[in-house]
C-alpha cells in the first residue's frame, strides 16, 4: 500500500517519457526531411548553374564566330575558341570559386577490398543509400566541399557516347559527298584501315619504348604495359580535322584533297573505337594478361573483324528494313513533323542497337547515315528532306562545340591529372611520326595505281591536317581508373589542344605554302572533276574523262539502280521493267505507284553519287541522241554503229573513254561519269 502511490506515479511518468520520445522522434523526422528537401533544392539550383555556364559558353562561342566570319579571320576556328572560353572558366572555377565547408561534413574510414557503386549506410536503425562518385587523393580530403563542385561539372563519359557522339558521327555519313567518296574509295579506305592500323603500332612501340626510359629512371609511378600503350596509340590515331575541312570549304579547295581527309576522318575514327575495344579485349591464358601470345593477337584481330562488319551489317541493315519502306509504302510524307521525327528516332536507335548488342554504334550510325542519305532520304517529302538536314547539322555544331568547349574545362576540373613532361614530350614525336607513317608510304603505294596521282604537297597537307579532337578525347575520358589512363587522358588533352591551335590555326598559311589552289567550284569546274577537253591535230575537239570508279562499283551501281533503289525508293526504274517477268507479281508488291509516275524522267536525288551516269544528251541540228541512267541510248532517228550492251562492255573494258565531237553541243548534268559514245561519221557534221 506503501510503494502503490509511488508505482502509479512511475507508471504515469513512463507514460509521458514514452509520448515525449515519440514527439521528439517525429520532429526529429520531420527536421531531417526539411533538411534532405533543403539540400535537393541545392543541389538543384547547383546543376542549374553548372547547365548554366555550359550554355553561356556556347553563346559566347556563336557570338565570337559571327565577328570572326565578319571579319574574315580564319586563325582560329570555332572549336578552338571554345576550348579557350572552356579553359577559362575552369581556371574560374577551380582558383577563383570556393565554396564554404560544411561542418555536417563527416569522415570515416572502414576497410573494404573494393569500391561498391552502392552503399547502404545504417545510421540509429535507418538506412540511407549512397553512390560512388570517384576517388580523392589523400591530400584533398579536407576540400571535399570543393571537389564536389568541380566533380559536378564533370560529365558522365557515357553522355558523350550515347549523346553527343551520335549525331556528330550521323553528320558526318548524312552529308557525305557520295560522288567524290567514291571518286577516291580507294585511297580512303587504305588511309582509314591499313593507316590507322600502322599508325597505332607505330605510337605504340614508341611510347613503350618512352615507359621503359621513365621506369629506368624512376619517372613512373604505376603500372604501364604494352596493351596501355597500343590502346594510346589507337585513340590518338582517330583523326577530326573539321578546323581544316570548315577552312576548306569556306576557301572551296581542292575536292579530291577536300575528300580524301573528311573520308579519311569519317571512316578512321570508326577504326578507331573498334581497333581500341580489340586491344582492351586482349587477354591471353595465363596469370600475366599482359604477355605476348599469338592465339590471344588472332582472336583479338578476330574480334576486330566481327566488330566492324557486325556494326556495318547491322547500321544497314536495320535502316534498309525498316525507315525506307515505312517512307515509300505509307502517307508519312503528308505529315511531315511526323516523318522528321520517325526519321530522328529510327537514326538514333541505330547507335543504341547497336551498343546493347554489343557491337560498336559508331560504326553503326556511321553507315546509317550513309544509307538514309543514299534511300530514305528520296522518300522524304521536299519540307523533311530540309529539316533533317538542318536538324542534324544544328546538332553536330552544337554537339562539337559543347566537346570542345568541355575539353578546356576538364584541363582544370579534372581531379586525377597525371602530367608527365618525358610521356607528354614522347607522345608529340610519336603522334607525328605515326601520322608520317600513314600519309607519305601509302600515298607512294596508292600513286602507283592511281591516275590522279596524290602530289606532294597534298601529301603535306595530309600530314599536316591530322587534327585530334572529339574521338579521341571521348575514348580518352572513358576509362580513367588506372593510373596509365589517367597519365594518357592528360597527355591526349595536350595533343588535341596542340592539333587545334597551331595545326587548325595555321591552314591558310600551310595552303598558300603548298600552293594548293583555291576557289574551285567542284560542281563546275571541269578540270577539277577529271574532265578534261583537249583539241586534236584534225580540230577535232575530244572530251576525256579521267577518274578513279573502278568497274566493280560500276556493276555495284548498276545493281542498285535497278534493284535496290526501286525496291526501297521511288527513284529508279519500276520493278516491272527489271525484273524477270516470272517475277511480275514480286515486283508489282514491291514498286509504289508514285515509281510508275516517275518513269521516263530521272527521278534520282543522289546525284552526288560518282556512279550515276545521268542523262547525257548530243543535239546534232535536227537528231538529238541521249544516254540514259540505264545505258539505254535513245535518239531522234536510229543510232547504228553499237547498241547500249556493247557500249557498257566498253564503259566497264576501258576506264578512260573519250567523245570525239565536231560541230556539236555536248549538254550534260551534273555528273562526273559518261558512257562512251559510237564514234560513228554519220553523226559528225561538219562546221
Amino acid at each position: 500500500r506503501i510503494f502503490q502511490p509511488r508505482r502509479k506515479l512511475s507508471l504515469c511518468l513512463l507514460a509521458s517519457l514514452s509520448v515525449c520520445f515519440c514527439v521528439c522522434g517525429a520532429e526529429d523526422s520531420a527536421m531531417e526531411n526539411i533538411v534532405t528537401e533543403k539540400k535537393a533544392e541545392e543541389s538543384h539550383r547547383q546543376d542549374s548553374a553548372d547547365l548554366l555556364i555550359f550554355i553561356l559558353l556556347l553563346t559566347l562561342t556563336i557570338l565570337t564566330i559571327w565577328l570572326f566570319k565578319h571579319r574574315r579571320f580564319r586563325f582560329l576556328h570555332e572549336t578552338g575558341l571554345a576550348m579557350i572560353y572552356g579553359l577559362l572558366v575552369g581556371v574560374v572555377l577551380r582558383y577563383g570559386i570556393h565554396v564554404p565547408r560544411d561542418i555536417n561534413n563527416v569522415t570515416l574510414s572502414c576497410h573494404v577490398n573494393s569500391s561498391p557503386a552502392t552503399l547502404l549506410v545504417n545510421v540509429s536503425g535507418k538506412f540511407y543509400e549512397y553512390t560512388l562518385k570517384g576517388e580523392i587523393s589523400a591530400n584533398e580530403v579536407s576540400d571535399v566541399q570543393d571537389n564536389e563542385m568541380l566533380r559536378k561539372v564533370t560529365f558522365d563519359p557515357e553522355v558523350f557516347f550515347n549523346i553527343l557522339l551520335p549525331p556528330i558521327i550521323f553528320h558526318a555519313g548524312y552529308s557525305l559527298k557520295r560522288r567524290h567518296f567514291f571518286r577516291n574509295m580507294g585511297s580512303i579506305l587504305a588511309f582509314a584501315f591499313v593507316g590507322t592500323v600502322v599508325s597505332c603500332f607505330i605510337i605504340g612501340l614508341l611510347m613503350y619504348g618512352c615507359v621503359m626510359l621513365m621506369k629506368q629512371i624512376g619517372q613512373l609511378g604505376g603500372d604501364f604495359f604494352f596493351t596501355d600503350c597500343l590502346f594510346f596509340g589507337a585513340i590518338v590515331s582517330a583523326t577530326d580535322p573539321v578546323t581544316v575541312l570548315a577552312i576548306f570549304n569556306e576557301l572551296q579547295v581542292d575536292f579530291d584533297l577536300y575528300a580524301l581527309l573528311f573520308g579519311e576522318s569519317v571512316l578512321n575514327d570508326a577504326v578507331a573505337v573498334v581497333l581500341s575495344s580489340s586491344i582492351v579485349a586482349y587477354q591471353p591464358e595465363g596469370d600475366n594478361s599482359h604477355t605476348f601470345e599469338a592465339m590471344a593477337v588472332l582472336k583479338s584481330f578476330g574480334i576486330f573483324l566481327g566488330v566492324f562488319s557486325g556494326s556495318f551489317a547491322l547500321g544497314v541493315a536495320t535502316v534498309s528494313l525498316t525507315c525506307p519502306h515505312v517512307t515509300k509504302f505509307t502517307k508519312l510524307r503528308d505529315f511531315q513533323l511526323l516523318e522528321t521525327a520517325l526519321f530522328f528516332l529510327m537514326s538514333w536507335s541505330t547507335f543504341l542497337l547497336a551498343e546493347a548488342c554489343g557491337f560498336t554504334g559508331v560504326v553503326a550510325v556511321l553507315f546509317c547515315g550513309i544509307t538514309q542519305a543514299h534511300y530514305t532520304y528520296n522518300n522524304l517529302s521536299p519540307e523533311s528532306q530540309d529539316r533533317t538536314k538542318q536538324l542534324f547539322e544544328l546538332l553536330n555544331f552544337l554537339a562539337e562545340n559543347f566537346i570542345f568547349s568541355y575539353m578546356g574545362l576538364t584541363l582544370f576540373t579534372f581531379q586525377n591529372h597525371v602530367f608527365n613532361p618525358i610521356f607528354i614530350v614522347g607522345a608529340f614525336l610519336s603522334v607525328f611520326l605515326g601520322r608520317a607513317a600513314n600519309i607519305y608510304p601509302l600515298s607512294f603505294l596508292l600513286n602507283l595505281g592511281r591516275r590522279n596521282k596524290i602530289s606532294s604537297n597534298f601529301q603535306h597537307m595530309m600530314m599536316f591536317a591530322g587534327l585530334r579532337g572529339a574521338m579521341t578525347f571521348a575514348l580518352s575520358i572513358r576509362d580513367t581508373a588506372t593510373y596509365a589512363r589517367q597519365m594518357m587522358f592528360s597527355t591526349t588533352l595536350l595533343v588535341v589542344f596542340f592539333t587545334v591551335w597551331i595545326c587548325g590555326g595555321g591552314t591558310t598559311q600551310m595552303l598558300s605554302c603548298q600552293h594548293i589552289r583555291v576557289g574551285v567550284d567542284s560542281d563546275q569546274d571541269n578540270s577539277v572533276s577529271g574532265v578534261f577537253l583537249q583539241i586534236g591535230p584534225d580540230g577535232i575537239e575530244r572530251r576525256s574523262t579521267k577518274q578513279e570508279s573502278a568497274w566493280l562499283f560500276r556493276l555495284w551501281y548498276n545493281f542498285d539502280h535497278n534493284y535496290l533503289k526501286p525496291i526501297l525508293t521511288h527513284s529508279g526504274p519500276p520493278l516491272t521493267a527489271t525484273l524477270p517477268a516470272c517475277c511480275g507479281p514480286l515486283a508489282r508488291c514491291l514498286t509504289s505507284p508514285q515509281a510508275y509516275e516517275n518513269e521516263g524522267q530521272l527521278k534520282d536525288d543522289d546525284s552526288d553519287l560518282i556512279l550515276n551516269d545521268g542523262n547525257i544528251s548530243l543535239t546534232y541540228g535536227d537528231i538529238t541522241v541521249s544516254t540514259d541512267a540505264t545505258g539505254t541510248r535513245t535518239s531522234g532517228q536510229p543510232v547504228g554503229g553499237i547498241n547500249s550492251d556493247e557500249a557498257l562492255d566498253r564503259e566497264l573494258t576501258f576506264g578512260d573513254h573519250e567523245l570525239v565531237i565536231r560541230g556539236t553541243r555536248l549538254v550534260l548534268p551534273m555528273d562526273d561519269s559518261e558512257p562512251p559514245l559510237p564514234r560513228d561519221p554519220r553523226h559528225h557534221r561538219e562546221l
